[in-house]
C-alpha cells in the first residue's frame, strides 16, 4: 500500500494511459464496488476516514456528502469537480490532471455512485489546454470501457461525465458562482440556503469537490478509512499535496503527510532560499491567506494549527516572500487581481477593493500620506468582515493586506516617509 497515492503514477515519466492506470491498481475500487457495494456503507466510510476538502475550506468530506437527500428518482443528481483551479500561487490539481486523468475519474465514479449521482461535470479553467486534453482522452478511454456510461461494469448503475471550459473567473472557486456558470448565468454566488447538497445545478442535489478531494476516494475505498488515516502526522488524515513558489530553489509541489512542518516544506522539500535571499514571510495557502513569517516555520500545515497562528491552510501551496521583495508592491499586485476578479454583485467588494488598489499603488509610487494607512485599515476591518458581503471573496482578499500592514508595517511607512520605494532596483 503506497504512502503517496496521489502521486504514485506521477513519479514516473509522465501521464497514463488506462492500460498503465490499471496496470498500477487503477479502477480495482470501481470494479469491486460500482453495483456491489451499499452506497450507504462507502458514505460511512468516507466519513471515517476523516477526510477533509483539499480546495482551501478543509470541511469534512462525509459530512458534506451527508447532506445530500436521498435519491428520489425525479431528475438528474450531480457530481462536480472543481478544476478551476485560480488561486494565484496554486497548481497542484493541475499536476495530478495532467498525469494521472484517470485517478480524478475513477475518484468522481466513486463519488457518484455512493451519492447517487448519474450525470458528473469538469469546471476546468480554459488556460489548462494539456490537462483538457488528456481529461477528454481519459472520458474516451473510460468510455470504452464500460467504467463511464450506461450500465457500468454490467450494473444497474449509470454515470455520464463531461468536461466544461471555464471562461476564466477567479469567483468561480466559489462553488454557486460555478454552479450558475455551467448553468449559463452570470457567475454570481447564490444566496444560501438552500445549499447545493439539496439545490444545487438546475435545482438539484449537487456536490462541488475538489479535484485533489476527489482523487482521495479510490484509495480510501481500496485500503480503508484507518489506512488513510494513518498517513498523516498527529490526528490528521491523509497526505496533501504542499508546494512553494518564490525564491526558493526548488519551487514546486510534493505529496507529504498532513501534518508536515512548513520547515520540512520549505527547506528540505523547496531547498531553502535562493542564494543571496533571506525568507521574510510567506503566504501558507494561497494568495488569499494570511502572512506568516519565519516564526512560524516550525507549525505544521494542517487547518487547526495555521489558523491558530492567525492564517489559513488554503490550498496548501505557500508563496513566499524573500528580503529583497517589496511586500507593499505584492500584495497592491493581489489587491489589483482581487479587484479585477471581483463579480461586481455587492457594494463593498466592487467599489471597495479597486479603491484599496488604489492608495497601495499610491503608496508604491512614493505618493503616500500617513494618514492612507489608517483608512487601509478602516476599509479592511469593514470590506473583510464575514456578513459584509455577499461571499468570502472580499474577506479574503483582505486577508494579505491586514497581515501584511501586521507584519510588515514600518515598510509601509518608509514608503511614505521616504517618497519612494525602498526596494527600486532589487532583483
Amino acid at each position: 500500500m503506497t504512502q503517496s497515492p496521489l502521486t504514485r503514477n506521477i513519479q514516473g515519466n509522465g501521464p497514463t494511459d488506462i492500460l498503465a492506470y490499471e496496470a498500477s491498481g487503477g479502477y480495482l475500487a470501481a470494479r469491486d464496488n460500482i453495483g456491489k457495494a451499499d452506497p450507504a456503507d462507502l458514505l460511512q466510510l468516507i466519513k471515517d476516514s476523516n477526510l477533509l476538502g483539499r480546495g482551501g475550506a478543509g470541511f469534512p468530506t462525509g459530512m458534506k456528502w451527508s447532506f445530500v437527500p436521498p435519491a428520489d428518482g425525479n431528475g438528474h443528481r450531480y457530481l462536480v469537480a472543481n478544476a478551476d483551479e485560480m488561486e494565484p500561487g496554486t497548481f497542484k490539481d493541475r499536476l495530478i490532471m495532467e498525469n494521472d486523468p484517470h485517478q480524478l475519474i475513477e475518484g468522481m465514479l466513486l463519488s457518484a455512485y455512493t451519492l447517487a449521482a448519474d450525470v458528473g461535470y469538469i469546471f476546468i479553467r480554459a488556460e489548462y489546454h494539456l490537462a483538457i486534453a488528456r481529461i477528454r482522452s481519459a472520458i474516451s478511454e473510460a468510455e470504452q470501457k464500460c467504467y463511464l456510461g450506461d450500465r457500468i461494469l454490467g450494473s444497474k448503475y449509470s454515470f455520464h461525465l463531461q468536461v466544461h471550459i471555464s471562461a476564466g473567473r477567479y469567483i468561480c472557486g466559489e462553488e454557486t458562482a460555478l454552479l450558475n456558470s455551467l448553468e449559463g448565468k452570470r457567475a454570481t454566488p447564490r444566496a444560501k440556503p438552500p445549499f447545493p447538497q439539496v439545490s444545487g445545478l438546475w435545482g438539484r442535489p449537487t456536490i462541488v469537490n475538489n479535484v485533489e478531494t476527489l482523487c482521495n476516494i479510490p484509495h480510501i475505498v481500496n485500503h480503508g478509512a484507518n489506512w488513510f488515516k494513518s498517513l498523516g502526522k498527529g490526528d490528521n488524515a491523509g497526505t496533501k499535496l504542499f508546494g512553494a513558489s518564490g525564491r526558493v530553489k526548488n519551487p514546486g509541489c510534493w505529496e507529504l503527510p498532513m501534518g508536515t512542518s512548513i520547515r520540512e516544506i520549505l527547506e528540505v522539500h523547496a531547498g531553502g532560499m535562493q542564494d543571496g535571499y533571506m525568507l521574510k514571510g510567506f503566504l501558507p495557502g494561497g494568495a488569499s491567506t494570511d502572512f506568516l513569517t519565519p516564526d512560524h516555520l516550525d507549525l505544521p500545515m494542517e487547518y487547526e494549527a495555521i489558523q491558530k497562528a492567525g492564517s489559513r491552510m488554503g490550498t496548501g501551496l505557500m508563496v513566499v516572500l524573500d528580503d529583497r521583495a517589496c511586500p507593499v508592491g505584492m500584495i497592491a499586485n493581489l489587491e489589483k487581481f482581487f479587484a479585477r476578479e471581483s463579480c461586481g454583485f455587492c457594494t463593498p467588494c466592487r467599489e471597495g477593493l479597486p479603491w484599496v488598489q488604489g492608495i497601495l499603488d499610491k503608496i508604491e509610487a512614493g505618493h503616500g500620506q500617513a494618514a492612507d494607512l489608517e483608512v487601509l485599515e478602516r476599509q479592511a476591518l469593514f470590506i473583510g468582515a464575514i456578513g459584509n458581503t455577499h461571499c468570502a471573496h472580499a474577506p479574503g482578499a483582505m486577508e494579505p493586506l491586514v497581515s501584511g500592514l501586521k507584519y510588515f508595517r514600518s515598510e509601509f511607512e518608509q514608503h511614505i516617509h521616504d517618497g519612494r520605494c525602498p526596494y527600486a532596483g532589487e532583483s
